[in-house]
């Protein structure tokens, strides 16, 4: 069983910064494909970022391109989500999840994640 444990979230004020860690366990982790969502209050859970497994190709979302990156070290089965130019609006529950196989089947428990303006 694969398991995702997230942490780093905090308060924060706009424009700050923030790295959120997610530790995974399971022996084939430099495999999976990650991914970091976020759900805000009263809203849908949306993409983020994501990273695959040996290439380490990334994507994001237009939201975050440019402030957010997405990185993973896979000697400590961790990804990462580093955050600048914190908004407001990307307040929410931020969560990782991995993939080994096309789709997101391992999510933790989530970390929040709060900017005030």
């Amino acid at each position: 069983q694969v398991q995702l444990v997230e942490s780093g979230g905090g308060l924060v004020q706009a424009g700050g910064s923030l790295r959120l860690s997610c530790a995974v366990s399971g022996r084939t982790f430099s495999s999976y494909a990650m991914g970091w969502f976020r759900q805000a209050p009263g809203k849908e859970r949306e993409f983020v970022a994501t990273i695959s497994g040996s290439a380490g190709n990334t994507y994001y979302a237009g939201s975050v391109k440019g402030r957010f990156t997405i990185s993973r070290d896979n000697a400590k089965n961790t990804v990462y989500l580093e955050m600048n130019s914190l908004k407001p609006e990307d307040t929410g529950v931020y969560y990782c999840a991995a993939s080994p196989a096309g789709k997101y089947d391992y999510w933790g428990q989530g970390t929040q994640v709060s900017v005030s303006s």
